[in-house]
Formats: structure tokens, C-alpha cells, sequence
């Protein structure tokens, strides 16, 4: 059996580099002996773009990969995200009742040998109209006053609040291309056509314009919606999720800020429309803002206009670009000597940023279970297994922001409320979760993105009703519970005058970068 010793990513961007980066370092690239990995990509294709927010699992990936942190944050605009505010997602702007909550990445306070303080909130001990986010976690009021959730002295990747980061995925594609280079990666510019097939249905090469036939052990598609390989080539189909997601077009603009002072907000903003919602990201000289929409509840004009709207007259002027999505993820990603990766694999609207999080999971499955010995079935069916079980997930945690709106203004949300359109596997656990609040043991860790804290935040930021058994708290700690609280709201105070503006972390850390 010949030993793999060559992979070929083809296509670059965001998945292409990542994954490449990943795989130098963990196959040894660049050391005598290493597995040999080329990247090639066509100069003409550019970068979709839409997602700009990462999920926290990013500094750990960074990390992995030597990028220093600094560095990162400059050259590619980055600014920090420490979770994500939906605004009117639960009912219309303007009716009775809150118009937003927080899902913030810190977990919940649990202090060892005390009690998990979801329980106690419930039964309304934080003080009414507290939201869980609030009472559990100092992270809510940090981003609410724009502070960063780290402080200039805090070391690379750490810092007291969880987070992860916004940036310009042009620049971040090309960060890791230049870092990637050090790493051991070969770099070819070339535009990949025809994909040709062996007599066993592998592939055995693909040719290109500029460097005829390319070859290698393992293939890795990274060519974006085209699914060159492992769709059109090795015919992998794409399970469409239109049944149960709605959106399926983006309008997306590039707001310049009013000053360059402007504070920036450290979480995405998130709100609901008529037929779809709003992304607002801030970046360090810019705010990248987006609407996502369904075309079957809205006309393409009507989008414009709602998108408009919520910009404001910094839109004037602005030319939106039109982005069309194809939700949906292939069940089989990886075919005999080919894997998918990226948009390639599949794409889940931007809600959660779950697309550079699915592309980290996939790098790591291969780099850990790479087929050395050239035995790609065993290797390929677990690979499989894994992604389509974490794709399941996703699409459950995403569905859960929509089916338990209240809104009844539209066909969009009246639709999304609907029972057939939400999987059997997340009305499994909205049911269990009517008579005590999710639990760890709800999760498969080796499977979720999203941990227990998360679908929590979700769940009752949405008004999620939980009738809690008597024996759900035990009432001989609600002392303890409430001092819990109580320390929470004090210990966020501090944190207010210990963590620096957002603005100004990120302006001392470019500083620090073009310092070295």
C-alpha cells in the first residue's frame, strides 16, 4: 500500500490557507521527512467574504499555528468579539417587552463545589428582570460599556473574559498565506481545471493552465460554492437545508465610521427584519454590515431598502454587494483520496460564525487523522461521521434563534415557528428542556461547537419557559446562590474600571506590532 506523503489543497482563502497552516504544523512540513503540502489558487477568484466573526476555538487555532497575536490584530483590522447581542429577534422594534439579549462566550459562574447557578435564576433569585446572561457572567455588562475583554498586560490568546475576534477576511486570508509559507507550504498561482479520475473513481490529477497536471496523494477542496472535487467531480451531493433555514441571499455593505475615535462595539449585533436580519460588525476603520434574507419572503428591492434603513445616511452613497447562499452541507465530505473544506463541505448562514469554526474542526480531523499508511476508507468514514454529526448540530443551535420567536408580523417568522420546520432532534430537546433547563449531559462534547453555556444563553435570551421540579434547586442553597449573584454584579463593576476601552486595546496592540 503506497504511504501518503503529498497533499494538495486547491483553492485558497480562509479555508485553503487555514487548513494549510494547520497541516504544515501538525505534519511537519517543513522538517525533513514531513508531509508535503502545495496550495494552489487561482489569482482572479476573490474571497466571499460574509462571515468576518469567529468563534473563541480561533485563538486556540492561532496559537497552534504560531501567529502571534499582535500581528494578527493589525495586519488584518481584527478587533475583539466577546459574543453576540440579538436585537428584536424575540418580538418586533417596538412592541411591549425587552428587544434584545446577549449571548456572551464566557461561561456561567461556577465556583468549585457550589451549585450550577441556572436553576436558581430560573426560580428568580438574580432579581427580576435580570437576564441569565447578566446574572451569571460578568461578560454582558464588560461589552455593554465597549470595554475589551483583556488588558494590555494579559499575554497572547488569554484574558479574563472569553473571546474571539472580528476581521477582514482579505487580510486574514493573506496573513496566513504569508505565515503559512514559513511553515513549509508550497505556494503555486494557477487556475485549476479539469479533475481527472482513476480507474478506481480517486482522483489521479488535476490540471491546470499555467502548470499542467498537478498530483498527489490527498486532495483537499477548498474551491469555494463550485465544489470542484468532491462536487462536481466526485458528485459528493449537497443535503439543502431549505426546509428548515430560510435566508438564502446577503446585501452587504462597508460603512466607513464618522470619526476615527468612533468606539467600537466588542460583540456583533444581530437584528431581526421582516424576512431575515441584520449583521453589524465593527472593524478598526470600518463597520462591515450585511442583511440576510429570504428570497421567498422578500423581494431583492425590498432587501435593499431594509438594509438601508437600518444603516442610516452613512448608506448614501454605498452600492450594496449581492451575495447568494447555498445552505446546505454534503453528508459524505470526504471521498476516497479527496476531503472538503470550507464552503466546499457546506455553508450555515453567518448567524453564529460557525463557518471558520467548521474549517478549524476539519483541519484538526485531518491533521489528526491523517491516512499515513494510505488507508483513506476507515479514516474517510469517520471523518464523515464526525462533520455530519456536528453539521446537525449547528443547524439544531441555529434553528433554536428562530423557532422560538414570538413575532407573528410576517410570513418569515410565522413560518420559522412552525413545527414542520424544525428537526425532530431539536423538538426532542425543547421538550425535555419544558421541565428542567439543558445540561451538560444533553451534549456530546466531541460533536458540538456550541457548548451547554450557549444553547442556555440562547434558550432563555429567547423567553424559553422551564417548569424546574422542586428537587431542580436545592433551597438550602439559595443563600449561597444569591451571594453568587450579588458577587458577580460587584466583581463586574471592577472589571469595568480594570479592562480598557475596546478602542484602545486594539490601537495598543497594533502599536505593539509595528513596534517589532
Amino acid at each position: 500500500m503506497k504511504t501518503f506523503q503529498n497533499v494538495l489543497i486547491v483553492g485558497g482563502g480562509t479555508a485553503g490557507w487555514l487548513t494549510a497552516c494547520f497541516l504544515a504544523k501538525t505534519l511537519g512540513a517543513a522538517r525533513p521527512g514531513g508531509v508535503r503540502i502545495t496550495l494552489v489558487e487561482s489569482p482572479q477568484i476573490g474571497i466571499i467574504g460574509v462571515g468576518e466573526g469567529t468563534f473563541p476555538s480561533i485563538r486556540g487555532t492561532l496559537s497552534a499555528i504560531g501567529v502571534d497575536e499582535a500581528r494578527f490584530v493589525r495586519e488584518c483590522h481584527a478587533t475583539f468579539k466577546q459574543g453576540v447581542k440579538f436585537a428584536n429577534w424575540v418580538r418586533p422594534a417596538g412592541s411591549f417587552g425587552s428587544d434584545h439579549y446577549f449571548h456572551p462566550f464566557s461561561h456561567p459562574s461556577q465556583r468549585q463545589g457550589s451549585a450550577e447557578l441556572l436553576p436558581y435564576w430560573l426560580r428568580g433569585l438574580a432579581g427580576e428582570g435580570v437576564p441569565f446572561a447578566q446574572a451569571a457572567t460578568m461578560q454582558k455588562r464588560v461589552a455593554d460599556a465597549a470595554r475589551a475583554p483583556k488588558r494590555t498586560s494579559d499575554g497572547d490568546y488569554l484574558g479574563p473574559m472569553n473571546y474571539a475576534y472580528h476581521f477582514d477576511a482579505g487580510r486574514f486570508a493573506k496573513l496566513l498565506a504569508e505565515h503559512g509559507v514559513t511553515l513549509g507550504v508550497q505556494h503555486v498561482l494557477g487556475n485549476v481545471g479539469q479533475v481527472e479520475l482513476n480507474d478506481d473513481g480517486a482522483i489521479a490529477r488535476v490540471h491546470t493552465e499555467e502548470h499542467g497536471a498537478l498530483e498527489a496523494d490527498l486532495y483537499i477542496d477548498c474551491t469555494g460554492f463550485r465544489a470542484s472535487l468532491i462536487g462536481q467531480a466526485l458528485g459528493s451531493p449537497l443535503r439543502k437545508l431549505d426546509d428548515v433555514l430560510f435566508v438564502d441571499h446577503a446585501l452587504a455593505m462597508q460603512v466607513p465610521y464618522p470619526a476615527a475615535d468612533t468606539p467600537i462595539p466588542s460583540y456583533t449585533i444581530s437584528t431581526a427584519h421582516e424576512a431575515g436580519w441584520t449583521w453589524d460588525i465593527g472593524l478598526q476603520e470600518r463597520r462591515g454590515i450585511g442583511y440576510v434574507y429570504s428570497s421567498r419572503h422578500t423581494s431583492d428591492e425590498r432587501a435593499e431598502e431594509v438594509l438601508r434603513a437600518y444603516v442610516g445616511p452613512a448608506a448614501a452613497g454605498l452600492t450594496p454587494r449581492k451575495l447568494e447562499l447555498q445552505l446546505g452541507y454534503r453528508e459524505v465530505q470526504w471521498v476516497k483520496n479527496c476531503v472538503a473544506v470550507g464552503l466546499s463541505g457546506g455553508f450555515l448562514e453567518p448567524l453564529e460564525s460557525s463557518g471558520i469554526g467548521l474549517i478549524e474542526t476539519a483541519a484538526y480531523l485531518i491533521g489528526f487523522l491523517f491516512p499515513f499508511n494510505g488507508q483513506t476508507e476507515p479514516v474517510a468514514r469517520t471523518f464523515n461521521d464526525l462533520m455530519r454529526q456536528r453539521y446537525e448540530r449547528v443547524v439544531d443551535f441555529i434553528k433554536l434563534h428562530y423557532c422560538l420567536t414570538q413575532r407573528t408580523d410576517s410570513a418569515f417568522w410565522r413560518e420559522n415557528a412552525d413545527a414542520a420546520s424544525i428537526p425532530a432532534s431539536l423538538q426532542a430537546k425543547l421538550a425535555m428542556w419544558q421541565g428542567r433547563p439543558p445540561h451538560r449531559l444533553d451534549f456530546v462534547t466531541d460533536l458540538e461547537m456550541y457548548p451547554p453555556s450557549s444553547w442556555q444563553y440562547v434558550l432563555y435570551g429567547m423567553e424559553f419557559h422551564s417548569a424546574l421540579h422542586a428537587s431542580a434547586a436545592n433551597a438550602a442553597l439559595d443563600g449561597q446562590a444569591r451571594d453568587e449573584f450579588k458577587t458577580i454584579a460587584m466583581l463586574a463593576e471592577r472589571a469595568l474600571a480594570d479592562l480598557p476601552p475596546h478602542r484602545d486595546l486594539v490601537d495598543h496592540m497594533c502599536a505593539r506590532a509595528s513596534a517589532r
